[in-house]
């Protein structure tokens, strides 16, 4: 009996963050592109970029970085929660391309939104794991994985503007 209602507890915690989720994504729909662009936190960019290169692009000394210089590179745990909600920001940037360019739009934003779930699930396990007191051995791991998805989402969405829209690009590189 147990086991059915924490089954059950489970199942809706999960409906509710699914139909959260959901609502996020279309309010973020409606608004225009000058309001995503407010919308976007400050994020350290150079720091994303360090954390994010250790990972794509390991050089011959791979442990140079260690988990606490990472950790604040990214702005700790506030850093992770913007870059987490700034990848949404960054989806919706890259559908709103599909109004003018369908088929590069499209492929461009689900590439995006699988990185985006990437970088979510990789701060989710970061929280927990911090919260919860778990063993904090896989939260570099995490750290490497949120800014790679970050920074791949960044460069996927720069280059998406400046092939499609250069009028716009010059203003959304400033504000990533």
């Amino acid at each position: 009996m147990a086991a059915v209602a924490i089954t059950a507890m489970f199942a809706c915690l999960l409906g509710y963050a699914l139909w959260r989720s959901y609502r996020a994504a279309r309010q973020l729909a409606r608004c225009t592109w000058d309001e995503l662009l407010a919308k976007l936190h400050p994020i350290e960019s150079d720091g994303v970029i360090t954390v994010a290169l250790d990972h794509l692009a390991p050089g011959k000394d791979q442990l140079v970085l260690q988990p606490e210089v990472m950790w604040n590179l990214l702005g700790g745990l506030e850093g992770l929660q913007r870059m987490r909600e700034n990848g949404r920001i960054l989806i919706a940037l890259a559908a709103y391309v599909e109004r003018w360019n369908y088929e590069e739009g499209i492929i461009i934003a689900e590439r995006m939104r699988r990185d985006g779930l990437q970088l979510r699930r990789s701060v989710t396990r970061i929280m927990l794991e911090t919260f919860l007191g778990m063993k904090q051995v896989h939260i570099p791991f995490y750290l490497h994985e949120a800014a790679a998805a970050y920074y791949l989402m960044r460069q996927r969405l720069l280059a998406l503007y400046e092939t499609n829209h250069a009028g716009l690009y010059p203003r959304l590189a400033d504000a990533i």
